[in-house]
């Protein structure tokens, strides 16, 4: 072998273990950082957090430097580790999109869905036996989402997610691409049985009076309300139940007064289990509105299965959003 071909050779040698950690130290050192603590980090792994901290512990004592400090709130990140981790986080993630691209690749029949919970629940879950009458050769699997923003795109195809009309901007990142798929009105819902004993309700503000079902805080309802010509400074009340399908829960069970977009709520306002408050009354007038977007990965945004899925769901959408009528005063 001449000195080029050794030069080629040692060019293309792997790193040295010696500075290769033990994955699941990093794994585990990767989720304390995105999660803000050991506890949450072990049960986004499904360890016990004492295995948590020994892997952190190994980390340390490989690198030799020191990683976290315990505080009265908990552990957080030295300046070195908060440098580390910014420089292998996207390492991380690659190594997951790549490797899940690698599991999917000849396997073209398998769609993975992630929705809002609750059109995952309502709506989602109840027509996608239509899609996969029209495309039996397709795998689908479905999945809710919580509230972080694009939190499982390396672990789903799509994602469907409703933004509220005054979330004006939704940001992503330049390797993904959204769509929108609905336009929906929010409306103030309650059960009849709630209503009954509520007292008259004849303009939006007298919702203030009613008790109020939020989700995470009570910007949904404070906006709602300026929608509808209330600007008062408000000091609103309620239980916070995380998210929208809790407060429609909650709503159908006579708990109180929950906001719904018309897609969500149409099969209990058509079962008579809710009732769109101020439905005729201009008062009420003009409802506000939220979006469903469509979000995925760019460099799967055109593949067959997920193009077909795409147009599928927009026609059944506004098939849906077609049929969906108020009933004039």
């Amino acid at each position: 072998m001449d000195t080029h071909e050794e030069d080629r050779g040692a060019a293309y040698n792997p790193p040295s273990r010696k500075t290769i950690p033990p994955f699941e130290a990093l794994r585990a050192f990767d989720a304390v950082a995105r999660l803000g603590g050991v506890r949450q980090a072990a049960r986004s792994l499904g360890r016990d957090h004492a295995v948590i901290s020994r892997h952190l512990k190994t980390l340390e004592q490989w690198t030799g430097a020191r990683l976290i400090e315990r505080t009265a709130r908990g552990v957080v990140l030295t300046e070195d580790a908060r440098r580390y981790h910014k420089d292998i986080a996207n390492a991380m993630d690659a190594i997951a999109a790549s490797t899940i691209d690698l599991m999917r690749r000849g396997y073209h029949n398998h769609l993975n869905i992630a929705c809002s919970p609750g059109f995952a629940l309502h709506w989602m879950s109840r027509r996608v036996g239509m899609f996969e009458k029209l495309h039996p050769d397709v795998d689908i699997e479905l999945r809710s989402l919580d509230r972080n923003a694009l939190a499982g795109l390396n672990e789903s195809d799509i994602e469907i997610r409703f933004v509220p009309a005054y979330r004006v901007t939704v940001k992503l990142p330049a390797d993904m691409r959204a769509q929108e798929v609905a336009s929906v009105a929010v409306m103030a819902v309650a059960s009849p049985e709630y209503l009954a004993q509520a007292g008259p309700i004849e303009t939006p503000r007298d919702l203030i009076h009613q008790r109020m079902l939020h989700e995470m805080d009570f910007d949904s309802w404070a906006h709602w309300l300026a929608a509808h010509g209330v600007y008062d400074e408000l000091d609103l009340t309620g239980p916070r139940l995380w998210q929208g399908h809790l407060t429609l829960d909650a709503a159908l069970h006579g708990r109180g007064v929950a906001l719904v977009n018309a897609l969500v709520g149409q099969a209990f306002f058509k079962s008579g289990q809710l009732v769109e408050i101020g439905r005729g009354n201009p008062a009420f007038q003009p409802y506000t509105e939220g979006k469903y977007l469509i979000i995925g990965r760019a460099d799967r945004w055109e593949t067959p299965l997920i193009r077909r899925y795409r147009r599928w769901l927009i026609d059944e959408l506004n098939r849906e959003l077609a049929s969906f009528r108020r009933p004039a005063a």
